[in-house]
């Protein structure tokens, strides 16, 4: 295998990569090239340190299982990264060495064991709602008197109404809203799926009232921020917090929940299972890919297990003595 300091191959694979495999052939969302971006800076810097070479140096060769394991390490412990982000981080090196097999298979022993490298189980902890005082007190809580206490209200009501991603509902312009009856919104969603929205009663009354304090230009953001883009996912989640605050003041049970725009999305299908609207239904409705997805918010419904509890008939179980086991299975039962 042979490398330059000008154009190694892994320079030269990781631009086709990104140039040809992900941007012209897969056509990936930026999203998508943005996340696979930064997992590399973060891979070719930390390579760099442990490798003793420059980046400009690195070759595919440098990438080993070991020093990927070290990455992978120092993204949690060093970078306090959840299991998520580093299992995501893996997710973007193995597309990588997937197209760098066909392209070098001179390379296949080392990128082998690299692809060899499992995802790493993580706990799953139960989908956090919140109940339906606590959302109206949060949507009530701007004060709809100023300019931004009145998109925040509106915004939050839409991000409830929807089930939106906070991605999703930054990206929403003036042209996505449904143009007769402003009933319905149009969603840019996650891999490029789009979606319709139908919005409740009260959600067209706020918007209406709304549209005015906004630029009449179809590729006007919906919810912009004082410099009239698009808010950032931070600057949601800060008036959402700013907000929970507010409400917390008159609804304790909200005083010690951190409460996020996710929160809000699990929320609104938490309350539309307890509706009783179907579950392929709310699926459609977040834009999940899979049923499965949603499958979550029926194991974090308690009332509903308790429903279910109550109409069962206790079953009539014989006690039995306890024999105490000797041997290999008193070995394999301390286990």
């Amino acid at each position: 295998m042979t490398s330059s300091t000008t154009n190694t191959d892994l320079a030269r694979l990781l631009q086709a990569f990104f140039c040809q495999r992900l941007m012209q052939q897969r056509h990936a969302s930026s999203r998508t090239v943005s996340s696979y971006r930064d997992a590399f800076r973060l891979l070719l810097r930390f390579a760099e340190a442990h490798a003793g070479k420059p980046v400009s140096q690195l070759s595919l060769s440098d990438l080993k299982a070991s020093l990927i394991l070290a990455f992978l390490d120092d993204l949690e412990t060093q970078r306090n990264n959840t299991v998520r982000s580093r299992n995501a981080r893996l997710a973007a090196i193995r597309a990588f060495l997937h197209y760098a097999a066909v392209e070098e298979p001179t390379a296949l022993l080392v990128i082998q064991r690299v692809l060899a490298i499992p995802m790493k189980r993580f706990d799953r902890p139960l989908v956090g709602f919140l109940s339906r005082v606590e959302m109206e007190a949060i949507l009530q809580a701007p004060d709809s008197h100023t300019w931004s206490g009145q998109r925040d209200r509106i915004l939050l009501t839409t991000l409830y109404n929807t089930g939106a991603r906070v991605s999703e509902i930054i990206a929403v312009r003036r042209m996505d809203l449904e143009r007769e009856h402003g009933r319905a919104l149009h969603l840019h969603g996650k891999g490029r799926k789009e979606r319709v929205v139908p919005l409740w009663k009260r959600t067209p009354r706020l918007l209406r009232d709304w549209l005015p304090r906004i630029g009449p230009e179809p590729q006007q953001p919906l919810f912009p921020n004082r410099y009239n883009q698009p808010m950032t996912r931070s600057g949601v989640a800060s008036r959402l917090r700013e907000a929970t605050q507010a409400a917390a003041l008159g609804c304790h049970s909200l005083t010690d929940k951190c409460v996020s725009p996710h929160t809000v999305r699990h929320t609104t299908a938490m309350h539309l299972l307890q509706a009783g609207v179907d579950i392929t239904v709310i699926a459609l409705w977040l834009g999940h890919e899979s049923v499965v997805t949603t499958h979550q918010y029926l194991e974090a419904d308690l009332k509903m297990k308790e429903h279910a509890l109550a109409a069962l008939q206790p079953p009539a179980v014989a006690t039995a003595r306890f024999k105490p086991s000797t041997g290999l299975l008193a070995f394999l039962d301390g286990l």
